[in-house]
C-alpha cells in the first residue's frame, strides 16, 4: 500500500513538473525544485539553434526576403525574444564555408549590436564596422566581395542615434587621423544646411537630421564608386538599402 501511495506522490511530481515547464516560454531557461529533495532540477527548454545557411537556400533568396529576415528579427531583438542558438555547434557546422544573407556597414559604437539587433546568428551576415558608417575604398571592396564573391542579397548602411562621428563632424572635431576620417561624413553636414534651427551637436534632431543624410549618401556613394554593385541593384540580384538605429529602443527604421 505504501508503495502505491510513492508512485501515486511521484505522477503526482511529474504531473506539477509537466504543466510547469507548459507555462514557461519556450525561450526561458527552465527549472523547478524538487518538493522532496528540495534541490533545483533543470528542465530543457525548446532545442537550441544549430542550423547554419547553406549555398542552395542563400541561392533562392530573393533581397526582398532578406530585408522582411532583418525586420522580423529586430521585432524579435526589440520584445527580448532572441533565438537561442548552439555557438559550438554553429562554429562546428560553419567551418567549410559561409554564405550570408546581408552585408552590413555600420559605425563602430559598442551600443550597436549588429548581429543581435537583427536576431541572426554565426554565418548569417557579414559586418563592417567604421566610425561614422561611411564607404572608402577598403568598405567597398569588402562588399563587393560579400556579394559579388559570396553571394549576399542585401547591402544595409546603419546609422544610429547620438553618433559620436556625426557629432565630430558638425563640431569639426581637429584630432590626428580623426581629422582626415571625418572628411568622408563631412558632405552628410553640408546635405543638412536647410535644417531650421539649432545647427550644432548639442541638438539632437540636427544630429538626427545629419546621421540620416549620411546613410542616404553613403548608399549613393556605394552606387557611384562601385559599378559591381551598382550593376548587381540593377539586375535585381541584390538591393542597397539604409536604417537608422535607435539606441533608447532598440528599433531600426528602414529609410
Amino acid at each position: 500500500m505504501k508503495v502505491l501511495e510513492n508512485w501515486s506522490f511521484m505522477l503526482f511530481i511529474l504531473l506539477m513538473v509537466t504543466t510547469s515547464c507548459k507555462e514557461k516560454s519556450a525561450h526561458q531557461e527552465l527549472s523547478v525544485v524538487d518538493s522532496i529533495s528540495g534541490k533545483e532540477l533543470e528542465v530543457p527548454a525548446k532545442a537550441l539553434r544549430e542550423k547554419v545557411l547553406t549555398a542552395e537556400e542563400q541561392a533562392a533568396l530573393t533581397p526582398d526576403q532578406v530585408i522582411d529576415s532583418l525586420r522580423s528579427g529586430n521585432r524579435r531583438f526589440v520584445h527580448n525574444d532572441l533565438t537561442l542558438r548552439n555557438h559550438t555547434e554553429m562554429v562546428r557546422k560553419s567551418a567549410s564555408g559561409q554564405y550570408p544573407k546581408a552585408v552590413v556597414l555600420s559605425c563602430m559604437d559598442s551600443r550597436v549590436p549588429v548581429a543581435d539587433m537583427f536576431d541572426k546568428g554565426i554565418g548569417d551576415m557579414f559586418v563592417l564596422r567604421v566610425a561614422g558608417n561611411f564607404a572608402n575604398t577598403d568598405m567597398l571592396g569588402s562588399m563587393e566581395y560579400g556579394c559579388k564573391v559570396s553571394g549576399a542579397k542585401v547591402i544595409l548602411v546603419l546609422g544610429h542615434q547620438s553618433c559620436g562621428a556625426i557629432k565630430a563632424a558638425i563640431g569639426n572635431y581637429q584630432l590626428g587621423n580623426i581629422t582626415a576620417m571625418l572628411k568622408n561624413i563631412k558632405p552628410s553636414v553640408d546635405l543638412s544646411k536647410k535644417f531650421e534651427g539649432d545647427k550644432t551637436d548639442k541638438n539632437k534632431a540636427y544630429v538626427e537630421l545629419v546621421t540620416r543624410n549620411n546613410v542616404l549618401n553613403t548608399i549613393q556613394e556605394i552606387r557611384k564608386r562601385s559599378p559591381i554593385l551598382d550593376q548587381m541593384e540593377k539586375n535585381g540580384q541584390i538591393k542597397i538599402i539604409g536604417g537608422y538605429y535607435n539606441t533608447e529602443t532598440g528599433v531600426v527604421t528602414i529609410l
